[in-house]
C-alpha cells in the first residue's frame, strides 16, 4: 500500500443469495438443488476506493447502497466475496448498536473487553478508563450488566470506548443520533478533536449537514455501485438529484427511494433530529431526583466557562410568550432571552451578548447589545444588571444550544469577562419545516393565468 494511505479498498464485491424459501437454502447447501433456486444480490459491486492518513471521509447514499457493508468489510465483520481491503493503522469501530459488547457483563467488563479485542492490553485500558467514564457519564450504571441500558446509554458507553483508546483509524456507522442533545454536541467536539490530531475518520451518516461541515471528501454510494467521490458539496448535491430521480442511474427504481421517508427527510439541508424532539435520557435514575418541571431550562452540566472575572453571569433563562420560562419554544412565537450579570469592577462600557448553535456546533444566529444600540454606558463595582433580548423564533424546529457572554473594550483590547459556551438547550417545536436553518415565512399564492 502507499504511503499516506489509511484505507485502500480494491475491486470490493459482496454478494448475498436470496432464497423465496428456507428449504431452497438447506438443500442449497446440502448440494441437493438440482437448479438454481436462489437470486443474487450484490450489495457491493466492484467498488474501489482510497482514504487518506489524516483525511476525514463520509459515505452517503440511500438505504441498501452498501454503507454499512463496506464498513463492515473494512473492519473485518464481513468478508467480501471478492476484491481486497488494506488497512494502514490501529483501527476503532463504532458500527451497528451493541456490535462487540456481552449483554450479561456490566459496563467496566465491556470496556475491557472491548478493549482487548481491539488490541489493547489490560494495563493501557486501564489508564484509559477514567477519561472514558467521564465522557461516557452513566454514573453507578456502569457497574449493572449492560442488558438493564437504555439505547441512549448503551451508545454513550460505546462511543466513548471507542474514541478514548487512541485509535489512529475511526470507523463510526450512524451513531451520533443517540442520547441527549448535550452528548450529541459532546460527540461533534471530539470529532474536531480527532481532525486536528490528524486522525483519519469513516463515517456513514444520513445526515448532511455533518458531512458538509467535518469531512474533506464525501463517497457516493448507490445500489452497491460507487456512483462518484470528491468534496462534500458536489457528493450531496448529485445526492440529492439521485433522490428526486433528477439523475440518470441505469437500472435504478427511483420510485422506490422516493417512498422512503427517511431518505426523503435526510436531503434537507437541516439535521435529521430537526424533526423530533430529543429529550435527554436516564438523568432522573442516575440522580434519584424527581422528575423536573417541563418548563423549568434546560441546562448544560458540561458548560465551557471562562473569563477574566470582571463580571459573573448569575443567571440565565428563556420565557415564552406567556412569559413563562421554558426551554420549549413553538415556532412563530414570541420568546424572550433573560440575562442577569454581576459586576465585581468598574467596567466602562459592557457588551452583553447570546449565540444559538445547532449540536453539530455550527453557530446559527445571535447578537449583542453593542449591535443592538441598546447599552453603551459604565457600570460599577457591585452593580447588578438584568438584560433582556425579546425576539421571534423563525429558526427550524430541532434542538438548539445557547451562550451567553458579557465582553468589552479595554485600552482598544477585546477583553471576555465572563463567557459561558453552550449553556443553554432550546428545543424549537414546529409542525411547519422549511429548508435550512430558519424559515423566510414566505407567502405563497397561486392564481389563474388570465
Amino acid at each position: 500500500m502507499e504511503n499516506g494511505i489509511a484505507i485502500e479498498v480494491k475491486n470490493l464485491t459482496k454478494s448475498y443469495k436470496l432464497y423465496d424459501k428456507p428449504m431452497d437454502r438447506l438443500k442449497d447447501s446440502l448440494g441437493l438443488s438440482g437448479k438454481k433456486k436462489f437470486k443474487e444480490h450484490l450489495a457491493l459491486n466492484n467498488v474501489s476506493l482510497s482514504v487518506k492518513k489524516g483525511e476525514t471521509v463520509g459515505i452517503i447514499g440511500t438505504n441498501g447502497s452498501g454503507k454499512s457493508t463496506i464498513l463492515k468489510i473494512i473492519t473485518g465483520v464481513l468478508t467480501p466475496t471478492s476484491g481486497e481491503v488494506k488497512v494502514d493503522g490501529h483501527i476503532s469501530a463504532l458500527l451497528e448498536l451493541g456490535a462487540g459488547f456481552n449483554m450479561e457483563y456490566n459496563g467496566i467488563d465491556n470496556i475491557y473487553l472491548n478493549g482487548m479485542m481491539i488490541g489493547f492490553s489490560e494495563e493501557e485500558i486501564s489508564r484509559r478508563l477514567d477519561s472514558i467514564l467521564e465522557f461516557a457519564d452513566i454514573g453507578d450504571y456502569v457497574y449493572q450488566p449492560v442488558k438493564t441500558y437504555s439505547s441512549g446509554m448503551f451508545v454513550r458507553l460505546a462511543f466513548a470506548v471507542a474514541i478514548n483508546i487512541d485509535p489512529e483509524i475511526l470507523i463510526v456507522d450512524e451513531a451520533l443520533s443517540v442520547g441527549d442533545v448535550f452528548f450529541q454536541a459532546k460527540c461533534y467536539h471530539k470529532f474536531e478533536e480527532f481532525k486536528k490530531q490528524g486522525k483519519t475518520i469513516l463515517f456513514v451518516s444520513h445526515d448532511l449537514s455533518s458531512i458538509s461541515k467535518y469531512c474533506d471528501r464525501a463517497v457516493l454510494l448507490n445500489q452497491g455501485v460507487l456512483l462518484g467521490e470528491g468534496t462534500p458539496k458536489e457528493m450531496i448535491d448529485i445526492y440529492k438529484q439521485v433522490l428526486v430521480g433528477q439523475y440518470p442511474l441505469p437500472g435504478s427504481d427511483v420510485k422506490n427511494l422516493l417512498d422512503d421517508d427517511e431518505i426523503r427527510n435526510a436531503a434537507a439541508d437541516a439535521s435529521d433530529s430537526a424533526d423530533k424532539k430529543i429529550l435527554p435520557e436516564d438523568n432522573n435514575k442516575k440522580t434519584g431526583k424527581k422528575k423536573k418541571e417541563q418548563s423549568e431550562p434546560l441546562k448544560n452540566p458540561d458548560t465551557l466557562e471562562y473569563g477574566d472575572g470582571a463580571a459573573k453571569i448569575e443567571e440565565f433563562y428563556v420565557t415564552d410568550s406567556k412569559g413563562l420560562r421554558s426551554n420549549s419554544i413553538i415556532k412563530g412565537t414570541d420568546f424572550t432571552i433573560h440575562m442577569k450579570v454581576k459586576f465585581v469592577r468598574d467596567v466602562s462600557a459592557p457588551i452583553f451578548a447570546f449565540t444559538f448553535k445547532n449540536i453539530m456546533g455550527i453557530e446559527i444566529t445571535g447578537t449583542n447589545s453593542m449591535v443592538e444600540k441598546a447599552f453603551l454606558d459604565p457600570v460599577k463595582a457591585g452593580e447588578e444588571k438584568e438584560i433582556t433580548f425579546t425576539q421571534n423564533m423563525s429558526l427550524q424546529g430541532g434542538e438548539y444550544l445557547v451562550s451567553f457572554g458579557v465582553t468589552g473594550f479595554e485600552k482598544n483590547d477585546f477583553t471576555v469577562y465572563h463567557r459561558l459556551y453552550d449553556a443553554l438547550n432550546i428545543t424549537v417545536v414546529s409542525d411547519k419545516n422549511t429548508v435550512g436553518y430558519y424559515d423566510m415565512n414566505s407567502v405563497c399564492k397561486v392564481s389563474d393565468v388570465r
